[in-house]
């Protein structure tokens, strides 16, 4: 553990036993620099600041200096949080209620839909340049692009990334509307050419690239950047020299001990009640593996810390970007993540035993759905929660939030500060109005544009509460509701839990890890939630899954027959 680290995590400690006194009185920028830094795939408990044992220096100094978020959602899978964070509205009312499959619901479309007024186009009305880099995943057609959407720059692929050192089908890098790196070509680092390209190096290069130029010529304007990694999403793409941090430390432990740290540290920082129990455990016990397997498992594990690790390493970069050209005292930096740790497809990820050490020379580059974290990690990355990515228990919509706000700012966060105010993706996009002093558009190309479903932050940021909340949840038939203290959860096709996440003397009556369903014992609340949300589906273009499913398979029939 290095030095910064320890200092740290023992700084950490102390926050959390002591008031935090306010900042002095800032200088008001009206309107700030606003940075957005995405993950892929990340679970909740994956920072050092939030209780993992992956080394995330920068991140957790960011941390240090500004608030962390206990109770942050985001929508459980990527395209919808994509869709939410962008529109500031629930992912079916902005059209992308899934992953970007034709269909003959309004709800579930191949892009953004044309009436949603997207968060760059509402801080260019209000006198902001705006930059993007990485996974766009939110319409592949010129006029769903990030440029026809409100962006000034873009680096990036439109589509999914399937990878960190290849190009694969689908997914093209441009800059601006042209292809700089198309697909199954060798791609280039074009900034760099002497560098090899790696996703989260290269995207950050641009990131750099457009700070720079922005420096340059528009110094006096504000800015909006959102940067949209792919790490730590699957495959399991890393350097060398950051994998070699962590080959081998897990071998010998196995997923338990790591579960039990790092539930240990979020109750020392404060971020749950005293006496909260681990989750059952969702993989065998670590004894029950061959040593073959125990070397795969480590491998895997090593692989996915090492992409984080990189990760930070390169938000780290662009802090640094920020100050040396004289852009972080005027910036709002905000982290988080777009879903939850992913199981797929299985206890041994993608690809099972055909993805193991003895044949990592085949796999360790190749893009794609190759390899993946695997079932029991990911139960680890989503501690303590339960599930995972796509459903909508705590373990698949849970995240990670860190806001951190340069001196000239117009907010005061405690340094250090935790806040256990319940938010969601969509609350960004009021927040940075808010901090913009801008308004919503009324509309877009002629139509009315819905009204935003989320609520201002401002105020959080300083330490403040806006009160219960009540936020809703769809995706593949998983659906859930949470109305101030209570949780109504279900997976597809199963019926409804419900959860007491109140404030009380014992932990299961603060139940934020759903281990007490309650639905029989509260019939009467469980059916109010349930009513609500049927309501808040069918304002929203929700549709049942089944149908929506066997629609989309038959028009992906149809082509097939075309083609």
């Amino acid at each position: 553990m290095t030095n910064r680290m320890i200092a740290f995590i023992a700084g950490l400690i102390a926050s959390a036993c002591v008031a935090y006194a306010k900042q002095p009185p800032v200088v008001s920028l009206s309107k700030p620099n606003i940075v957005v830094i995405l993950a892929d795939d990340m679970g909740y408990s994956d920072l050092g600041s939030y209780g993992s044992q992956i080394e995330t220096p920068e991140l957790d100094s960011l941390a240090q200096e500004g608030i962390r978020f206990t109770n942050f959602y985001n929508t459980g899978r990527c395209c919808p949080s994509r869709a939410s964070f962008l529109t500031g509205l629930y992912p079916h009312k902005a059209g992308v209620g899934h992953m970007l499959s034709e269909t003959d619901f309004p709800g579930y479309s191949t892009k953004l839909n044309e009436e949603a007024v997207t968060l760059p186009e509402a801080l260019k009305a209000s006198g902001y340049a705006t930059y993007m880099v990485g996974k766009w995943h939110l319409g592949w057609a010129d006029e769903g692009s990030p440029n026809a959407r409100g962006f000034d720059r873009f680096y990036g692929s439109r589509g999914y990334v399937d990878s960190y050192y290849t190009i694969v089908p689908g997914t093209d890098i441009y800059l601006d509307n042209e292809i700089v790196n198309p697909a199954g070509k060798d791609p280039v680092n074009h900034l760099h050419p002497d560098r090899e390209f790696y996703t989260t190096d290269t995207y950050t290069d641009y990131a750099i690239h457009f700070i720079e130029e922005h420096a340059a010529a528009k110094k006096d304007q504000p800015f909006f950047m959102y940067v949209a990694h792919n790490a730590p999403h699957f495959p399991l793409h890393a350097k060398p020299e950051d994998t070699a941090k962590y080959r081998g430390k897990f071998k010998d432990k196995g997923w338990d001990p790591f579960r039990r740290n790092r539930l240990s540290k979020m109750i020392e920082y404060g971020m749950l009640p005293e006496r909260t129990p681990l989750t059952e455990r969702d993989a065998p016990d670590w004894n029950t593996f061959s040593e073959a397997e125990k070397d795969e498992l480590d491998l895997k594990f090593a692989l996915y810390c090492a992409i984080i690790d990189c990760l930070d390493q390169n938000v780290g970069r662009l802090v640094d970007a920020l100050e040396e050209n004289g852009q972080l005292d005027d910036t709002l930096i905000v982290f988080l993540s777009d879903n939850g740790a992913t199981k797929e497809t299985g206890l041994f990820g993608i690809n099972g035993h055909d993805a193991n050490p003895s044949n990592y020379e085949e796999w360790g580059r190749k893009g794609g759905w190759t390899s993946s974290l695997g079932r029991g990690w990911a139960n680890v990355s989503n501690t303590p929660f339960r599930r995972y990515k796509r459903e909508n228990h705590q373990g698949g919509i849970a995240t990670p939030l860190i806001a951190w706000a340069g001196e000239n700012v117009d907010l005061e966060i405690a340094a250090g500060s935790l806040s256990h105010q319940v938010g969601h993706i969509i609350d960004l996009y009021p927040t940075f109005l808010d901090m913009a002093g801008a308004e919503p558009l009324s509309e877009r190309n002629g139509q009315a544009a819905p009204e935003l479903a989320g609520e201002s932050l401002r105020t959080v940021f300083n330490g403040e509460s806006i009160g219960p909340r009540t936020l809703y949840w769809e995706h593949e038939g998983n659906r859930a509701i949470r109305d101030g203290d209570w949780k109504l959860v279900a997976r597809k096709d199963q019926d409804w839990e419900l959860y007491d996440f109140s404030p009380k003397d014992r932990w299961w009556n603060n139940d934020k890890i759903e281990s007490v369903n309650r639905v029989l014992v509260n019939a009467e609340k469980a059916k109010e939630l349930e009513n609500k949300w049927n309501a808040w589906a069918a304002a929203n273009r929700v549709e049942p899954w089944g149908i929506v499913y066997s629609n989309m398979r038959a028009k992906w029939e149809a082509k097939k027959k075309k083609q």
